[in-house]
């Protein structure tokens, strides 16, 4: 019996010390708070932007299903005007 392995996997401790030095190493200890912050930031601008769409999309499906909706009452007409004619 085999077990199927995920080629891509959370780093972990090792991995994450090897990945801040070499960041240490590009940018320079004096830069890496700043990208930090830079990247709170932004995902940050992210997370608001993805609530806005969000609120929109869900605002939008209410407006659709309300439009979507049939009224009782113009049905009957329509079903008279069908008769009549």
């Amino acid at each position: 019996m085999s077990t199927v392995v995920p080629m891509f996997m959370m780093p972990g401790g090792p991995e994450l010390l090897i990945i801040f030095f070499i960041a240490i190493l590009l940018f320079g200890s004096a830069k890496l708070p700043g990208l930090a912050r830079a990247a709170g930031e932004s995902m940050g601008e992210f997370q608001k932007g993805r609530e806005r769409i969000e609120h929109e999309l869900v605002e939008m499906r209410a407006d659709a299903t309300s439009a979507v909706a049939p009224d009782p009452e113009s049905e009957a007409e329509a079903e008279t005007e069908l008769i009549v004619d």
